[in-house]
């Protein structure tokens, strides 16, 4: 086992997650197949790292690269995939994805500026989401997709907290680049 296997793992794991999602048009049963991706990914995704730095085997730049590139490709696989569930619009997973690849480009020009590598915020990080989202699947195994109808307007709860999420990731977003901008320009950087 090295780390760039457990990267390799990972990837799998947003695979995984992906086709759970895609057929749970099929069948609600494969949003279980979905959450085992997503703790599938989270083991190679958080042990590559660690295991380098246990077996004394880093490689900053290359493991910094690799490991937030293939970042961001399975975001775009377990995003895509809710999106293509039948319970939540790909335009509201899409704008979920904006929020989250937002934050991650905070993370890597805090990385870059004042050498800060920051990955949670508001104690909501990577591990944070997927637990979230096991929930969400869990939930909507359980109780399906209800749907409230106002007068005006039938609003999907799944396609509210998708909804949600994203909107915190945009607010974390904006608060931290003007907190930060803020920080900078009084110490004159």
């Amino acid at each position: 086992m090295n780390p760039d296997i457990l990267t390799v793992i990972g990837i799998v794991g947003s695979m995984i997650t992906f086709a759970g999602y895609a057929l749970s048009n099929l069948e609600a049963g494969f949003l279980w197949l979905a959450s085992l991706g997503f703790v599938i990914n989270w083991f190679g995704d958080s042990l590559d790292g660690t295991l380098a730095r246990y077996r004394h085997i880093e490689r900053p730049k290359y493991g910094f690269f690799v490991d937030h590139t293939v970042d961001a490709f399975s975001e775009v696989l377990v995003v895509g995939g809710i999106g293509l569930s039948p319970y939540v619009s790909l335009e509201i997973a899409l704008v979920a994805l904006i929020g989250y690849l937002l934050v991650s480009v905070l993370v890597y020009i805090r990385t870059y500026v004042d050498g800060v590598f920051q990955i949670s915020y508001g104690k909501l990080g990577p591990t944070e989401m997927r637990v979230i989202l096991i929930a969400f699947n869990t939930l909507v195994f359980f109780i399906g997709a209800p749907v409230i109808r106002l007068p005006f307007i039938e609003i999907a709860v799944c396609e509210w907290i998708i909804g949600a999420l994203a909107a915190i990731l945009f607010f974390i977003f904006t608060y931290s680049t003007i907190k930060q901008s803020i920080e900078l320009a009084r110490i004159g950087e």
